[in-house]
């Protein structure tokens, strides 16, 4: 799909990252890739795809939402990513 994207969010904290995952869910049509925990848990990176326009849209409430509960570290959006980049996300979450 020529319009696909992925939506990285970085966040200080689990909860704050389930919080801010929680929220990208439900505000557009995206689908949860994986989530990769480093440094025991204290920075925690979600990525979810879809669209370029519901990937930022899910982003924009991602960040508000962990950003209310914690310290958001990175966000961005990667339109039409490599097909590389998502085999290695997705490996990642097996």
């Amino acid at each position: 799909m020529e319009d696909k994207a992925i939506a990285l969010l970085e966040v200080q904290a689990l909860v704050a990252a389930i919080t801010g995952l929680d929220a990208m869910l439900k505000a557009a049509n995206v689908q949860f890739i994986c989530a990769e925990k480093r440094l025991g848990g204290k920075l925690v990176t979600v990525v979810v795809e879809g669209s370029v326009s519901a990937v930022t849209a899910a982003l924009e409430a991602g960040v508000a939402a962990a950003a209310e509960i914690g310290v958001v570290k990175l966000h961005e959006v990667i339109p039409r990513p490599h097909p590389g980049i998502l085999r290695f996300l997705k490996k990642s979450k097996a």
